[in-house]
């Protein structure tokens, strides 16, 4: 399962464009996390109820003035490894190029879906121009300006459909064992932490071939706990790229967030939470997974006083509200200081994430919630929510039918979400409110 497109193509075609209006124009549902940086590769994109997640290769490529072929090529094969769905975009104004036919070579010995994108087809006559792009020797062409959002609506229901299809969602989830991925930049400690949950009980770990080729996902049966550990790290698989081995690291954090229950987000104590870790952070919360934060290498902080832990805790809250009821766990994993808490707290995260309110306890709890601050009236009209009820699914979704949904702030919603917080724990988890027409 998963749900990954990815843009290719030689650089100034217009990728970063397009990638824009995915996310941006279509209702994207990524909200700027504050300290996000403008510069962001990936993201969530939304078209006819379905979702997935895309990235904008260009954003790797970093010496774009002399480009080295080596890298791009290394770069497209990962993106071609670890993707769904494959954009190859070329620039009809300037027609194929010798690096576009370089592109090309790689990608057509894929067995992925690849949709060949000419952009900045505005006119009939540039329309007639992108048929020489049938000469790369790829079929399903699209033309589109990525700048003025032409064709970008046939370009998206052709991706809707060659998405895979979604197993239907486990109604009691309680029955599957919890997944867990490490995920985190590179060289924060991922791979150690592994290495020192699985290495410890060697003889309890069985490999089970994950999902896809490279995805290696392992069996950890242990003081109790029991859970698949989806890897990301790439432990297993020396890669030559060292330049690309940032690109290569996001790729597999997005894969394995896919298809996880549980992230545990691994960020280095001396460094402190950055943009990337807050892009991973949305995107979690955006697909509804449980988090844990592990700051690592906190055995590296000098002059720790009894209020280091809590400053340091402080200022990541206060970078990922406006959900910072997250879990954080402070750990050296080469000193193995506190690994086996990690465990705990993200096994406790999937109680939560799993936790069931029965309809009549909702409903109690919504009446004295509404009772203390009811909805604020907007133009004259009072907003009256009638009952509300939890849907089924892998994670804490209710439904609150009222007369004017339409007329609910986003304020509102965090009030009762914040409440609900307080009532259950529902630590390391996103809740989804849906306000319906009655």
């Amino acid at each position: 399962m998963g749900n990954i497109v990815a843009i290719v193509g030689r650089p100034n075609v217009g990728k970063s464009t397009l990638f824009n209006r995915l996310i941006g124009e279509f209702k994207a549902i990524v909200d700027d996390f504050s300290g996000v940086t403008r510069d962001r590769h990936y993201g969530k994109a939304e078209w006819l109820d379905r979702e997935f997640t895309i990235i904008d290769t260009g954003g790797y490529v970093h010496n774009s003035s002399d480009i080295f072929e080596k890298a791009i090529a290394e770069q497209v094969k990962i993106a071609i490894e670890e993707a769904d769905v494959l954009l190859f975009m070329v620039d009809v104004q300037v027609g194929i190029t010798d690096l576009d036919m370089a592109f090309a070579n790689l990608i057509r010995r894929t067995k992925k879906p690849v949709l060949l994108v000419a952009n900045k087809v505005d006119t009939f006559e540039k329309q007639h121009d992108a048929y020489e792009f049938y000469k790369l020797g790829l079929e399903n062409l699209f033309c589109i300006s990525s700048s003025s959002g032409s064709g970008s609506g046939e370009l998206l229901d052709e991706i809707i459909k060659l998405l895979p299809t979604h197993e239907i969602e486990d109604v009691n989830p309680a029955d599957s064992i919890p997944k867990i991925a490490v995920v985190g930049r590179p060289n924060v400690g991922k791979s150690s932490l592994v290495n020192a949950l699985l290495g410890e009980e060697r003889n309890i770990v069985t490999e089970i071939a994950g999902t896809t080729r490279d995805t290696v996902h392992s069996h950890y049966k242990s003081y109790g706990n029991e859970f698949l550990l989806v890897d990301t790290a790439g432990i297993r698989r020396k890669t030559k790229v060292s330049e690309d081995i940032e690109f290569y690291s996001v790729m597999r954090s997005l894969r394995a967030l896919e298809n996880c229950d549980i992230v545990i987000l691994v960020i280095d104590a001396t460094i402190g939470l950055d943009s990337q870790d807050l892009n991973l952070v949305g995107l979690a919360v955006k697909n509804g997974k449980g988090l844990v934060l592990l700051v690592n290498k906190w055995d590296l902080i000098p002059n720790k006083t009894t209020n280091t832990a809590r400053d340091f805790e402080k200022d990541i809250k206060q970078k990922l509200q406006p959900f910072d009821d997250i879990p954080i766990v402070f750990t050296s994993v080469l000193e193995k200081q506190r690994i086996h808490r990690a465990v705990e707290v993200a096994m406790e995260v999937f109680e939560n994430r799993t936790r069931r309110i029965s309809t009549s306890q909702l409903n109690d709890f919504l009446q004295d919630a509404i009772s203390a601050y009811p909805p604020p009236s907007v133009k004259g009209k009072f907003v009256k929510i009638k009952y509300g009820t939890q849907l089924p699914g892998r994670n804490p979704k209710f439904a609150l039918f009222c007369n004017l949904p339409q007329y609910i702030s986003e304020s509102y919603k965090r009030y009762l979400e914040n409440k609900m917080r307080e009532s259950w724990d529902f630590k390391g988890v996103p809740i989804t409110i849906y306000f319906r027409k009655k």
